[in-house]
């Protein structure tokens, strides 16, 4: 790069400082834009309750709702233990699919016939004897598709227990 009166050449292209200036200048992108859940907490808890009459009453909580997130709470109680006192995997797969259910469900509002299409689920580790919380991120939201991540942790332990991805079908409008 070599100075020349009022610019500068560079490769043989004339070059003002001015052209350096606005080449210089970071292009933020545009804002992020967060969609509000179209249900709250208490709503999705009651709609989970009243379309799932089998599910009993104390077994979920919905604990938070957020933008294409949620977490649930599955309450300890003995009928989800396996022999060996853990909580059981059916269990566990209930709360992940129950949970992005609810994240799904929280951004499109209450579509009772949004269906489970594929559930994934890897089994890290023994879970306590304690509630086991679901966290669902929804990682794709479109109109017929929604796929979301779920990670399962006992209650009081930072490192997941269960990690699950969940694909539902959105029915049409």
């Amino acid at each position: 790069m070599e100075a020349e009166g009022d610019g500068f050449l560079i490769d043989d292209r004339r070059v003002t400082t001015a052209d350096l200036i606005r080449s210089a200048v970071i292009r933020l992108p545009s804002p992020v834009i967060f969609d509000m859940p179209k249900m709250s907490a208490e709503e999705l808890e009651r709609f989970l309750y009243s379309h799932f009459p089998h599910i009993d009453d104390p077994d979920f909580r919905v604990e938070l709702v957020e933008d294409r997130f949620a977490r649930v709470r599955l309450r300890y109680q003995e009928k989800h233990l396996r022999p060996g006192g853990t909580i059981s995997g059916p269990a566990l797969m209930t709360l992940a699919d129950t949970a992005a259910y609810i994240a799904l469900l929280g951004m499109i509002g209450p579509v009772a016939l949004a269906v489970t299409t594929n559930l994934n689920i890897n089994f890290l580790r023994k879970p306590a004897q304690a509630d086991v919380i679901a966290e669902c991120r929804l990682l794709k939201l479109g109109k017929r598709l929604a796929v979301g991540e779920v990670t399962i942790y006992s209650e009081g332990d930072a490192e997941p227990v269960a990690h699950a991805t969940v694909t539902y079908s959105i029915p049409p409008v």
